[in-house]
């Protein structure tokens, strides 16, 4: 059937940002780099993070997310538009994290402007950009 093959396509996709999510929060940085495209461009700049390719933004995950002890994504309300060997969309986001010297736990959400490519090994974030809208305890004026 020509619509079961979207539906498969669109749960694989959404199952790519889960994978992302999990890397993360359990710091498993060969999933977390297998997430992206070699070519992929990602954007941190909201959270005062790096704008730029896999590899730099990356070894900046990897090096900031070292620092926290607990944290757990949340990624929910995905609006997908997935057609062939491409798909766009956004997902959004409600991160917990332990940060080392806060009394309480950092929440932030947002969303994931995200695009994506099917590659042999199967479907890769080519773009990510973390549109971080809140976060609570408020940052320091």
């Amino acid at each position: 059937m020509p619509g079961e093959r979207s539906i498969l396509d669109e749960l694989d996709v959404q199952r790519v940002v889960f994978d992302y999510a999990w890397a993360c929060d359990n710091k498993d940085w060969d999933l977390l780099r297998a997430v992206f495209t070699a070519d992929a461009r990602l954007d941190y700049s909201s959270t005062r993070g790096p704008a730029g390719g896999r590899d730099e933004v990356v070894a900046w995950l990897r090096e900031s997310l070292s620092q926290v002890p607990v944290m757990q994504h949340v990624v929910s309300n995905f609006q997908l538009d997935v057609s062939g060997d491409r798909g766009a969309g956004r997902a959004m986001f409600h991160t917990t994290v332990r940060v080392p010297g806060l009394d309480e736990m950092l929440v932030t959400g947002g969303y994931y402007e995200l695009a994506f490519r099917r590659e042999p090994g199967g479907w890769k974030i080519e773009r990510l950009l973390e549109d971080n809208r809140w976060r609570r305890p408020a940052p320091p004026a």
